[in-house]
């Protein structure tokens, strides 16, 4: 997601909730003249009301002054004209169309398709292909289909890892993935386990329709055609719950080795300690330490690391542990919470509609929705076109040099949706874009008319839906203004604040040095946290750290290959560091045994940091934030100023009756 996309998301949550029932005419307030109307602060009021942490913006009275200013801001937006900036209508226009995707769907079809996918997520199948990739605009594609065909032939009567050997044995490219076998841009290989939309929908199909064993016909996907065999299907792995202690491969420690840490921590659980403590101690996955490195729930597949997975799936038992591991991410120690199968079909229904409409089978669900839009709008269609355009298909359409000859009438009518009209000229531009995919073909200008004249209806058909919706949908409207006025608010705030804050380095530094009080360093320590299981380990490091011991040498002496007592932490600490105890006492030398997180910690402070004032440089992420604030809440008062709000308190109080009931 991108920084604008998300900072949408965080002023408005697309959720479809009822609007109250007032009267849609009802204006709440004007600013300048310009109505917004209750209805539309209603709709806004409910849908953000589970989003708001302040108790006071749940209040109307204070909701309304949040969504005046608002509305004073989307008003300053269009006097600057942003609303006409090439770039906002570019960004505005690609928001429309990812929104048009939700609404341009056919609820039968899209059903079956879920229904479809939920029973293939209950199977993982294992997979291997041998896959040809080629140019389709001059290429016979039943020469490839053959060729493959071949292969296939041999696969069955040699086994089809003898061919895949072959192929990888004896075709490889110099300095590339792909092989070369007939010419072929080739790739053999294995794919491993798999489920539903983890392939594109044509391989997909395939591999669930194989029996296990089989080698399947050859099929064409948007890659290119393919022929594959399936060597597994297994139950779903379902969603396993775990905690894990990470140690990074990248340490700023240049002597703290991963493998050597994770292996201390694992002696550490295997003599009895805390999983749970080990990893809010030492574990440097800092998202989930501090509960003890418990991790969201996830499935098969859904993480971007498939060692981390495997480990997690391996597991059987609430409790069991792994033994030390390791991922691209570092190593990883990894604990069974839960484990449970496939969520039931209501469950994961909404989510699965989603991923159907984003997936290739969502073309299923267009051809399904230019059926039903065919009987929603008027369409006047022109025979006599078609037999007319039949005539002027010849051989340079073949050649891709076709173009509409002399004395061509392209303002004549080809087709009427709606009130939309199209041309003769028109579809001629449709059939010059599309001939290229004709090259060298032998087909009947009859077909080609029939097939590229439904592609143009089809095509249009949907595109003068996605015209229409904003009118035809009053839930797509409201979300669409929302999108409009969202994206007007980004491109004002990063003109009027955030940048005009991150520039004016003359004001930065001014509003530091009057408020550098509220920008200082907490106490820290340079120093060495020793953490034990026993207290007599602890004591035992104080009295070798006294004896003038360093840290390495007393690693030695108490840590073996089959023992940890002691795992040491060092760097500069400040108070919210996961090695210190809260009621640490900020002095140099050795401090006393703390208990805490369930061990035993001495902390031998090499030099104490007291509580200072942060220089500017140090500050300046705070301040650039806390000056972005200042610099708004007075261009606020400005606008305030500048654009005359009247708020009708008739309609308000009727609004509040509304809400509060």
């Amino acid at each position: 997601m991108n920084l604008k996309l998300f900072v949408l998301s965080a002023f408005f949550c697309f959720t479809a909730f009822s609007v109250a029932q007032t009267n849609k005419q009802d204006v709440l307030f004007t600013v300048d003249g310009d109505p917004v109307k209750a209805s539309e602060f209603i709709r806004v009021y409910n849908k953000n009301l589970e989003l708001v942490k302040d108790e006071s913006q749940k209040d109307v009275d204070e909701y309304l002054k949040l969504f005046i200013n608002y509305k004073l801001k989307i008003k300053e937006a269009k006097r600057l004209g942003l609303d006409e900036n090439a770039n906002y209508k570019r960004e505005f226009l690609n928001y429309k169309k990812q929104l048009t995707k939700n609404y341009l769907t056919d609820n039968k079809v899209t059903d079956a398709l879920v229904k479809e996918a939920y029973d293939r997520l209950a199977y993982d199948v294992k997979v291997s292909h041998i896959l040809f990739r080629f140019d389709a605009s001059n290429t016979d594609t039943t020469a490839v289909y053959n060729d493959l065909l071949e292969l296939r032939k041999r696969a069955q009567k040699e086994g089809f890892e003898t061919v895949f050997n072959d192929l990888n044995a004896n075709y490889k490219q110099q300095n590339s993935r792909a092989l070369n076998y007939k010419g072929y841009e080739t790739y053999a290989e294995h794919l491993g386990y798999f489920s539903a939309f983890k392939m594109v929908y044509d391989f997909e199909n395939v591999a669930y329709n194989t029996n296990v064993g089989e080698v399947s016909m050859p099929f064409r996907s948007s890659f290119g055609y393919h022929i594959l065999k399936v060597e597994d299907k297994r139950p779903s792995r379902g969603e396993v719950t775990v905690k894990h202690i990470m140690v990074s491969n990248k340490q700023m420690d240049s002597t703290l080795k991963p493998e050597v840490r994770i292996n201390e921590l694992y002696k550490k659980i295997e003599q009895g300690e805390s999983f749970e403590m080990l990893a809010k101690q030492f574990s440097d996955d800092k998202s989930s330490s501090g509960k003890g490195g418990l991790l969201s729930p996830f499935k098969s597949g859904q993480l971007s690391s498939t060692a981390f997975e495997d480990g997690a799936f391996a597991l059987k038992n609430a409790g069991d542990i792994s033994e030390p591991f390791q991922s691209e991410y570092g190593w990883h120690i990894v604990k069974l919470v839960d484990k449970k199968p496939l969520d039931a079909f209501d469950v994961m229904k909404p989510e699965l509609e989603q991923r159907v409409k984003r997936d290739s089978r969502s073309a299923l669900i267009n051809t399904a929705l230019t059926e039903k839009l065919k009987s929603s709008y008027k369409i006047t269609e022109n025979e006599k076109a078609l037999t007319y355009f039949e005539t002027l298909i010849v051989d340079d359409f073949f050649k891709g040099a076709w173009n509409v000859p002399s004395g061509f009438d392209a303002k004549k009518n080809f087709l009427v949706i709606g009130n939309t009209e199209f041309s003769y000229g028109d579809f001629a531009n449709h059939l010059k874009s599309v001939q290229r995919g004709y090259l060298g073909k032998n087909v009947s200008p009859k077909d080609v008319i029939l097939k590229e004249y439904n592609a143009f209806l089809d095509a249009n058909l949907i595109k003068y839906r996605e015209d229409n919706l904003e009118f035809e949908d009053e839930n797509f409207a409201f979300i669409l203004n929302e999108y409009r006025d969202g994206l007007l608010l980004f491109d004002l705030m990063e003109k009027q604040v955030w940048n005009a804050a991150v520039k004016d380095t003359v004001g930065l530094e001014a509003y530091y040095n009057k408020n550098s009080s509220n920008y200082v360093w907490e106490n820290r320590i340079d120093g060495v946290v020793a953490t034990a299981a026993k207290k007599k380990d602890v004591s035992k490091v104080i009295d070798l750290f006294k004896a003038g011991k360093t840290v390495d040498e007393i690693n030695t002496q108490l840590n073996t290959d089959k023992e940890q007592k002691v795992i040491f932490t060092r760097g500069i600490m400040d108070t919210q560091h996961q090695s210190l105890p809260k009621d640490f006492e900020y002095k140099e030398g050795l401090s006393k045994i703390y208990n805490y997180n369930g061990a035993y910690h001495v902390i031998k402070v090499d030099k104490v940091l007291p509580k200072s004032t942060k220089t500017f440089e140090e500050a300046k992420g705070m301040v650039i934030s806390d000056y972005q604030n200042y610099i708004e809440q007075n261009w606020l008062q400005s606008l305030n100023k500048t654009y005359k709000v009247e708020v009708d308190n008739a309609v308000l109080e009727k609004v509040k009756s509304q809400i509060l009931n």
